[in-house]
């Protein structure tokens, strides 16, 4: 690929390294589904020690938050058209019902709107295939070209 490659598609060749690169989605066994232009589809495996409950095996809600964020945020970067660092600004997520013991919750995501700063983005979680049952929704906002290389949060301190 070469750099008329869109970014999107570059990022699609890359997308399990983005979410790899960051330390909790990797230890959370979060992957890489698809990634389109402006879209992303990442899915995490239901695990016991991801579990929030113990009596009813439900997973805990903060896998989901986590995966809807790291979700969102490969959406806005594919709605780029060259690479640059972002940052959650915003991020609101109502969750419907708990996710289904044992199921792989799946998240989609869409940025719908990319102003010269900000990234606009919706997604929904699921655990199977009924798409009028999701888990979860979200809303969020990305700032886009923040200071600072890319990156630069996935240091260890110093």
């Amino acid at each position: 690929m070469n750099n008329e490659t869109p970014l999107w598609q570059r990022m699609a060749t890359a997308g399990a390294m983005m979410i790899q690169g960051t330390p909790q989605a990797r230890a959370l066994g979060m992957r890489v589904v698809s990634i389109t232009e402006a879209r992303a589809v990442v899915e995490v495996d239901w695990r016991e020690d991801l579990v929030g409950d113990p009596e009813t095996g439900i997973i805990a809600s903060g896998v989901v938050t986590t995966l809807l964020d790291n979700t969102c945020g490969v959406a806005a970067f594919a709605a780029l058209s060259e690479p640059m660092s972002t940052a959650t600004l915003d991020l609101r997520i109502d969750y419907m019902r708990p996710a289904k013991k044992g199921a792989t919750i799946r998240a989609e995501a869409h940025c719908y709107r990319l102003t010269k700063t900000v990234a606009f983005v919706r997604a929904f979680a699921f655990d199977g295939d009924d798409e009028a049952d999701p888990v979860a929704a979200a809303q969020a906002a990305f700032m886009m070209g923040t200071s600072g290389r890319m990156g630069q949060n996935r240091r260890p301190p110093k």
